[in-house]
Order: structure tokens, then C-alpha cells, then sequence
């Protein structure tokens, strides 16, 4: 007796395409990070390489649904490769998308100060900022304008400290978040303004914003500003007010006394 051979129909050639290019989209984002974070190329090279994954990854998620439409339609199969390559790509644009809804509305802007009308000023980080990065000089009151329209709390923190106390705390803080410092001058009778410059990374990629901590006072009275600036682009997402915010908070907590007193 002759067996029948069933015919076996064709994997969906959009569910395993969806899925090759995702993964594909995966294997470039990281590689993206690894080559930023890592310091082998500069920001920008490494932006245009996260957002060429990122558009990988829209069109993996598109053929993906194409791939159901197909599969529901004329019953191929594939439907495991079109729902892995639908979560998987989701899931590549799941953070840049968290972060555009968060701050779509926020001011194209990305240097913040506490104090714009004197913001302190990059002195070692302007020497080794690289060629094509923003200005180092503060982008003027227009910019100072809509900064307090958007990030009302953002200004100078006044403490009843030390300027001494006050900077060692700062540089403290700034050591435990792993920043890196470039330059840092404690505040004495000779030279009243304690400066600490450094270097933060971003949290997923590592893209590099500058920071300047300037500490001003006498007696035990202290003036503290805070300058965050994005070393490439116009605009932040709002990343250096909250770096700003956060910072502030962190040392007037240390130099408060319920806290020195524990």
C-alpha cells in the first residue's frame, strides 16, 4: 500500500524574516552600547547606530504583523517566529519610546544651570570636549527662560554649612555615582570657590554629559550651583534637570544636621 505524502505547507516567509530582523536589530543595539559605553567610537556614531537598530526593529515589528495576517489567512505556518519577533522588537523600543512620551513636551534644550545668570564654567571639560560637541559656553537667556518655565526647581541650594564641608560632600556624592572627575579645587581662605568638574554617563547607552559644581560661601553660610550640560544634541529629555534635581537633594541630605548627627 502506497502512502500518501501530505503536503506540508511553506513557513511564512514574512514570520521568519520579522524574526531575523529583530534579532539583527537585538545584535546592533548591543553592540552599539558595548562600542559607546566602552569608549571605541564617539557619541554620535554610536546614536545613529542605536537609531539604524531602532528602525530595524519598526520594520521587524511590521513584518510581524504581516506575517499574522498571512498566517490567519492561509494557515502557514511560523506564527512562534512572528510572536517572538513581536516581542522582542517591543521590547528594543519599549525605553527610547518611554523616554520621548516623558519628555516630548519638555524644552528643546540641554545645558541646565542653577544659576543662569552667572552659570559656572567648563574649564577642563572645555579642553577635552571633542571636535563637533556642543558649546561650551552657556547658550544665553533664551534658553535661561525656558529652562525656568520648565524645571521651576531647579536653582541654587543654600545651606548653613561650611563651604569646606559643603564641597567634600559634593565630591563625596560625586564618587559614589561613579562619575568621572576631571578637575576638582577645594574652596580656601585664598581662592573662596571650590570647583568640581566631571564626566556622567547616561544610564543605558553612556552617552557622556558634563557637570560643574561650584561651591561659593564664607563662614557657615554656602551658595551651591550646579551646571549639567549634553555634550551632543539639542535637546535632553529633561535627563540633566533631574541629574541637577537629584544631586541637590543627595548634599543638602549630607549636610544637614539630623544627617551629619546619625
Amino acid at each position: 500500500m502506497r502512502r500518501r505524502n501530505i503536503p506540508v505547507e511553506p513557513m511564512s516567509r514574512l514570520a521568519v524574516w520579522s524574526r531575523r530582523l529583530v534579532l539583527f536589530a537585538l545584535t546592533v543595539a548591543l553592540a552599539a552600547v558595548i562600542l559607546v559605553r566602552g569608549e571605541f567610537i564617539e557619541t554620535l556614531p554610536g546614536q545613529s547606530i542605536l537609531i539604524a537598530s531602532f528602525a530595524v526593529a519598526g520594520i521587524g515589528i511590521l513584518y510581524a504583523f504581516g506575517a499574522f495576517i498571512v498566517i490567519w489567512r492561509d494557515g502557514n505556518p511560523g506564527l512562534r517566529y512572528a510572536v517572538t519577533a513581536l516581542i522582542l522588537g517591543l521590547a528594543l523600543l519599549a525605553y527610547p519610546g518611554f523616554v520621548v512620551a516623558r519628555g516630548y513636551k519638555l524644552p528643546k534644550i540641554a545645558d541646565i544651570s542653577t544659576d543662569t545668570n552667572d552659570p559656572p564654567r567648563f574649564e577642563v571639560i572645555a579642553r577635552i570636549r571633542p571636535r563637533g560637541a556642543n558649546p561650551v559656553e552657556y547658550p544665553g537667556q533664551g534658553v535661561a527662560q525656558q529652562q525656568r518655565a520648565a524645571y521651576p526647581n531647579v536653582a541654587s541650594l543654600r545651606l548653613d554649612v561650611r563651604p569646606l564641608e559643603a564641597y567634600e560632600n559634593a565630591l563625596d556624592i560625586v564618587n559614589k555615582r561613579k562619575w568621572r572627575v576631571v578637575d576638582f579645587r577645594a574652596p580656601t581662605a585664598a581662592r573662596r570657590e571650590g570647583r568640581i568638574e566631571a564626566v556622567a554617563l547616561t544610564p543605558v547607552m553612556g552617552f557622556r554629559d558634563d557637570i560643574v559644581i561650584r561651591v561659593r560661601g564664607s563662614g557657615t553660610s554656602t551658595v551651591v550651583d550646579v551646571r549639567s550640560a549634553s555634550r551632543y544634541g539639542d535637546r535632553d529629555w529633561g535627563s540633566n534637570a533631574r541629574r541637577i534635581r537629584a544631586l541637590l537633594d543627595e548634599i543638602d541630605e549630607e549636610s544637614t544636621p539630623q544627617t551629619r548627627a546619625r
